[in-house]
């Protein structure tokens, strides 16, 4: 099961995700999909939020004050039934969508995969290249073309006339 949960800033909307460009169910499909792929149980709350919002919960949660494009937190005890939260910035995704050159919907899906491989105990900062490569096993699954750890060691190709 996945609980996802639009911007506050777009509450008043009739169609959040519409406006956004983005399906509720699309994204559960995809989560439930990278879940089972990553083989992680349990229900993943997804916050899809603003920069302000992240900065928070990285400041309160990480130490770092600086906004990131994508929290994970795992629940802890698997015997409840939920894997863990994730928090993503969609201002930070939009950036990132527009600097790779594909669209809002697919960096949020690099974003979610992500989340979830943490969700499931993976961690790059202290792993030998394990998270990498299985996101990068993940991403040809799913069917996706380029993965955050990928994008950060800098073996993808850029938009055409970015640096």
């Amino acid at each position: 099961m996945i609980t996802l949960e639009a911007p506050r800033s777009l509450a008043g909307e009739a169609n959040p995700w519409q406006t956004l460009g983005l399906s509720k169910a699309g994204l559960a499909r995809f989560v439930n999909r990278a879940r089972a792929a990553a083989g992680l149980k349990g229900e993943v709350h997804v916050l899809l939020a603003n920069d302000t919002t992240l900065r928070r919960l990285n400041r309160q949660f990480r130490g770092k004050n600086e906004a990131t494009d994508v929290l994970s937190f795992p629940a802890g005890d698997a015997g409840l039934g939920v894997a863990g939260d994730l928090a993503i910035s969609l201002e930070t995704a939009a950036r990132q969508a527009a600097r790779f050159g594909h669209s809002l919907r697919d960096e949020v899906r690099v974003l979610l995969l992500h989340g979830v491989l943490h969700l499931a105990g993976f961690d790059h900062e202290e792993d030998a290249g394990e998270m990498a490569a299985r996101e990068a096993e993940l991403r040809r699954e799913l069917g996706m073309k380029t993965g955050l750890i990928a994008r950060a060691s800098g073996r993808v190709v850029r938009k055409r006339g970015q640096a």
